[in-house]
């Protein structure tokens, strides 16, 4: 299959939820300025002995109304004045106020609306050029949303997850979560290349289906052939298809599934203990990381962070902890331990 050169993206800007809806925005502010103004309008109707109208010498509940909005918006055509000594006390101490306070709530809307917004779309799309570092996670399904749920749940911060998917609803999800999230399709270069692909700390892909998933395995690979990629797929001939896309890691969680009852036949805590494994919120977890300068030289028993020392891989070849290379740890090891959760230690 022969590609293009990479195409000049079509810009898609990522999206962040806002704390309040902007319909609920909207309302709140509009009902602290009707509050306002009727506040002073019943200052007013009170005082209105303290008002003159120049126009019938009579100063109605309607008088009143159009005063109270005049005044408020600092308009002022004179027909109607406040005369007696009190009256001008109550327009300066507290009418004077509100009047602030209502122009701050509209001036504040229309920043909020179209200053705020606007510098809001300016900051995301400057985010999204500089993306660096940063979690891709291409398909919210079950799966996808499963596993930016735990990534949270072991620490990262939502801000640096990026989620694509193309339907709207699974976008609403993660973007409550706090992700950035972008409606797309992820077989598509200039979508990848629109969230820094090739700068990522690492892709998980979960679109659903196995075709759809390995079809942008091999797109991630074009435009990211360095980036840690990690795909699900479901049918077992599936998983050389993937990792000849490109794919790190092949997740079946079929066959997990079927891990985890096989477990259960042989023993009624062994599944138990693989879930507990298997999840941050468990009472241990497994925990992949480079091997530490004092631990060189020691045995895969005899780690540093006190850890239960399973398994190392040595130039991407895995090395059990009862192989004689185990005994020896050596700089460039990637070591697998299992420690308890922060709650439990």
């Amino acid at each position: 299959m022969t590609r293009h050169p990479h195409p000049v993206p079509r810009f898609q800007p990522l999206r962040r939820a806002v704390k309040v809806p902007v319909w609920a925005d909207v309302g709140i502010r509009l009902s602290a300025a009707l509050a306002l103004v009727f506040i002073v309008a019943i200052i007013h109707y009170v005082d209105r002995d303290g008002l003159v109208d120049h126009h019938d010498g009579h100063v109605s509940f309607l008088d009143v109304v159009y005063f109270t909005m005049i005044s408020i918006t600092t308009t002022g055509f004179g027909d109607i004045a406040p005369v007696s000594d009190r009256a001008r006390l109550i327009e300066a101490v507290i009418v004077t106020p509100i009047r602030f306070a209502v122009i701050f709530i509209f001036v504040g809307t229309a920043y909020n609306f179209i200053i705020k917004r606007s510098w809001e779309k300016w900051r995301m799309a400057r985010i999204q050029k500089q993306l660096s570092g940063h979690i891709v996670v291409l398909g919210f399904g079950v799966s996808g949303s499963e596993a930016v749920h735990e990534l949270i749940e072991r620490g990262t911060d939502p801000s640096e997850i990026v989620v694509i998917d193309p339907l709207e609803s699974r976008l609403s999800d993660a973007e409550a979560l706090g992700c950035n999230v972008m409606a797309g399709d992820a077989t598509r270069d200039e979508t990848l290349v629109a969230v820094q692909i090739a700068k990522a700390r690492t892709v998980l892909v979960s679109a659903g289906r196995d075709d759809t998933s390995i079809l942008i395995t091999l797109t991630v690979r074009h435009l990211a052939p360095n980036v840690p990629l990690s795909v699900v797929v479901r049918a077992d001939d599936n998983e050389l298809l993937a990792r000849q896309a490109g794919a790190d890691n092949v997740i079946n969680p079929v066959r997990f599934t079927g891990l985890l009852l096989a477990g259960s036949a042989q023993g009624t805590h062994v599944a138990d203990y693989l879930a507990d494994l298997a999840s941050v919120s468990g009472r241990v977890q497994l925990v992949e990381r480079p091997v530490r300068p004092e631990e060189i030289g020691r045995g895969l028993d005899r780690l540093a962070s006190e850890g239960l020392g399973v398994r190392l891989y040595r130039g991407g070849r895995p090395v059990g902890y009862w192989e004689e290379e185990a005994r020896a740890l050596q700089a460039g090891d990637m070591v697998v331990e299992i420690l308890p959760t922060p709650e439990e230690s």
